[in-house]
């Protein structure tokens, strides 16, 4: 998983496990497959990776983007999940494949932008398209 690639996302912070539901040992007891917990800390790595992105005028907005884009699959994904509906999941997994996507693209321009940041990125968009395919796979079922 992301997680365990780089550095800066070996330890959770103290906000992170503060916020977690669930006593620490009952966590642990998770499916690894959980994709709720998954786009979360796909989430948490996108706000760390954003916060590495040098702050200038061409930056500005893709920094907004990707923020925006990688945090919603997450949030996406734990409304579909309480979606009253099977069409109403499958339109909103649908959003999940779209945000994914959207990631993916501006993960791409800012590894275009800052080149000292394309291995991070690259991590981080190898996690977004296994996540795109994932929702795209749920969106076909």
């Amino acid at each position: 998983m992301l997680r365990s690639m780089a550095s800066w996302e070996h330890e959770p912070s103290v906000a992170t496990m503060l916020l977690k539901d669930e006593a620490p040992e009952r966590q642990r007891e998770r499916h690894p497959f959980d994709l709720e917990e998954r786009t979360a800390l796909f989430g948490e790595n996108i706000e760390r990776f954003s916060k590495r992105i040098p702050r200038d005028p061409t930056n500005f907005r893709l920094i907004d983007q990707l923020v925006g884009c990688g945090t919603s699959v997450g949030a996406n994904y734990c409304e579909a999940n309480e979606g009253v509906s099977k069409k109403d999941f499958r339109n909103i997994i649908g959003r999940c494949v779209k945000e994914a996507k959207e990631t993916k693209f501006f993960l791409r321009m800012i590894a275009a932008s800052e080149q000292q940041l394309t291995e991070e990125a690259r991590a981080l968009y190898r996690e977004a398209k296994e996540l795109h395919l994932i929702f795209a796979s749920i969106y076909r079922k």
